[in-house]
């Protein structure tokens, strides 16, 4: 990603990370069903489905490691929206240190979005994506306001002319511009009803980090999380075009590093004999109850997925298995199940951007919970 955007660097830190490397030969070759109901063996089905990673970790130990298109165990890879499930670990971290109110208007810490769209809705409205505000995700349409606003601002999409653009002469320059000046209310949705995913939300979370902590996002992550966390390598993290980290989609990191950020969310926290994340928000997010389910199943458009809950922008399968997700668009997966002390981590290039309806993205996911059990 360095090559085509610009990123702000998150330093490893500590030792280096103690994984056994313990192989099961039998894995790769292991019968499995894709989406079209063809039978393929693990390798056959991911190079099929347009895997670039694929890592199976399980009591901290390394089942199944397989690269594709040129990848390696060094080469770093843009998260894209499983970044939303960092910020929000993030988020818990700093309530540590900051009483924040969740039933409160992040307009309260935020003085620059008093009578945006997201003034009416509670920061926890914002964690679940239910902000009730007008902006539609849109990733294939030209002409939406998601492709001709959000998106260049952000510096991820590949607009003829957008990044000619300068911070005197455009309304919205960066994202902070966007969530302050552009984001309206939905007058038919009241906040906290409907689960509409909306990547604007976690821009919103990440200024509040930023703003409340006095450091730049990928500063209060790297301090707090990536430093402590024992990996392999650095990470980093795409900025806007006003440099500010895009808390939405812009981690990038090697393929281990990204299995030892879901064993941390595995670990209730800790990692390497130290709490890092805080024990009750980790079990928040599968503290669910029938609003949380009914705001998720008004959302029609995933009816046919198999997800059953979204909460503290994670993706949650089964809570009773403590079975849940960071995803990320293009087939990106950080896969966690406690009731068998797994966790997958999977890196993809699929052709389309959205998991609704993929077939790409449903054989990988059929195949992470197949093996994990």
């Amino acid at each position: 990603m360095d090559s085509v955007a610009h990123t702000a660097m998150l330093p490893r830190g500590g030792e280096l990370p103690k994984l056994v490397s313990s192989i099961d030969a039998n894995l790769g070759q292991r019968k499995i069903k894709d989406a079209n109901g063809h039978e393929l063996t693990l390798d056959g089905l991911l190079e099929e489905h347009h895997a670039d990673g694929f890592l199976i970790l399980r009591d901290n130990q390394i089942l199944y490691e397989n690269y594709f298109n040129g990848f390696s165990e060094h080469s770093r890879h843009i998260w894209f929206s499983m970044t939303k499930s960092l910020v929000s670990v993030a988020l818990g971290v700093l309530m540590e240190s900051f009483d924040i109110d969740l039933k409160a208007s992040p307009g309260r810490y935020i003085e620059e979005l008093r009578g945006s769209g997201f003034d009416r809705a509670s920061i926890q409205d914002v964690l679940n994506h239910a902000s009730a505000i007008a902006f539609k995700e849109n990733y294939v349409d030209p002409d939406s306001e998601f492709l001709r606003y959000y998106a260049p601002a952000l510096g991820l999409a590949f607009v003829p002319g957008a990044q000619d653009a300068q911070p005197e002469t455009a309304d919205i320059y960066g994202i902070y511009d966007f969530l302050e000046k552009f984001i309206q209310v939905d007058s038919a949705q009241q906040p906290g009803e409907l689960f509409e995913y909306n990547s604007a939300n976690a821009d919103v979370i990440g200024w509040l980090i930023a703003r409340l902590s006095g450091m730049p996002l990928q500063e209060f992550i790297g301090k707090h999380i990536w430093s402590r966390l024992g990996t392999y390598h650095d990470a980093a993290i795409v900025v806007d075009r006003a440099y500010m980290p895009v808390a939405t989609g812009g981690m990038t990191s090697t393929l281990r590093d990204a299995a030892l950020f879901g064993q941390l969310i595995l670990n209730r926290g800790q990692a390497n004999g130290e709490q890092l994340v805080p024990e009750k928000w980790i079990d928040e997010t599968l503290n669910l109850n029938a609003d949380d389910q009914q705001r998720y199943a008004k959302n029609t458009l995933y009816g046919n997925e198999p997800w059953q809950y979204y909460k503290n922008m994670w993706w949650i399968l089964d809570p009773a298995k403590q079975e849940y997700a960071a995803v990320g668009i293009h087939g990106q997966v950080i896969y966690i199940n406690g009731s068998t002390n797994t966790v997958v981590a999977q890196f993809s290039s699929q052709p389309s951007a959205s998991q609704v309806g993929s077939v790409e993205f449903r054989s990988k996911l059929m195949a992470i919970r197949a093996i994990a059990g």
